[in-house]
């Protein structure tokens, strides 16, 4: 386990995680506000896994993890820090099952890795982006205490996002 929360818990991803990244990357949320991952299958989930997030722990020391109810352990999503290489800082990057929206859980994990990247990992910047029209995003951007800096245009993400900024 990474981190705790009232309700939550985050750890990394593992390959037996694919059903439910298999679930997660082709939800109609997360195809328009991330974009199409081409995960079709559970070997390409375990791929995705392997590719992104698991490669991200090994040569940051983040990435994006495997968020579940404490009292269950039912997984409702993921939440980490990603370091992109056109971005000259960490971001912190969400996704959730449709199914789990609006109780909160993506302010209250985002807040933990906020403040886990801070702490732990000594981060004095902490940024995010998100699509112009993503209103659920931007206000649990805004909730856990980022604030707009402007608009980028990163390569292969999709045209404009707007671009937040988080400073200790």
């Amino acid at each position: 386990m990474v981190l705790e929360t009232e309700r939550l818990f985050l750890r990394q991803l593992t390959p037996d995680d694919d059903a439910f990244i298999l679930e997660l990357l082709n939800e109609a949320g997360f195809l328009e506000n991330i974009g199409d991952r081409q995960v079709r299958d559970l070997e390409g989930a375990r791929r995705y896994v392997a590719d992104g997030p698991a490669a991200s722990y090994v040569q940051h020391g983040f990435g994006l993890w495997w968020v579940g109810l404490k009292d269950t352990a039912e997984p409702v999503g993921i939440c980490g820090l990603i370091k992109r290489d056109a971005l000259d800082h960490p971001d912190i990057g969400y996704a959730f099952l449709a199914r789990f929206s609006g109780r909160g859980f993506a302010s209250e994990a985002g807040a933990a890795v906020l403040d886990y990247g801070r702490r732990a990992l000594g981060l004095a910047r902490i940024v995010a982006i998100t699509k112009p029209d993503n209103d659920g995003s931007i206000r649990v951007l805004e909730k856990i205490g980022l604030k707009f800096d402007g608009m980028v245009t990163l390569p292969d993400h999709g045209g404009e996002s707007r671009y937040f900024v988080s400073d200790v």
